[in-house]
């Protein structure tokens, strides 16, 4: 796991021909916008999110967020012990993202 500024995550995000935006907020928390294209899984699902991780292909490069950037360390943690080789998290989460936002 890789923990990003915003800044390096977006510059490895755009040139990554195999990355997966993973959302892991609420889904409150995605009625405040959200990344475009990313795929929302809800970490407080307990083994529903496991459950949900495990359909996902994992040679893919996962980009994650959530609010503040804790959850998604957490996920990407979760991945990397269940078999997701390249998982790179967003320090300051959602609420210090200045990129586009869709609602």
């Amino acid at each position: 796991m890789a923990d990003l500024s915003q800044e390096e995550w977006t510059a490895q995000l755009s040139k990554d021909e195999n990355a997966f935006i993973l959302d892991v907020r609420t889904e409150d928390e995605v009625g405040d916008g959200y990344i475009p294209k990313a795929k929302h899984i809800d970490i407080y699902l307990g083994q529903g999110f496991i459950d949900e991780l495990q359909k996902l292909d994992k040679t893919k490069n996962y980009y994650v967020y959530c609010r503040s950037g804790n959850r998604s360390g957490q996920a990407c943690a979760i991945m990397n012990s269940i078999g997701f080789e390249n998982t790179s998290n967003l320090e300051g989460g959602f609420m210090n993202w200045e990129g586009e936002v869709a609602e």
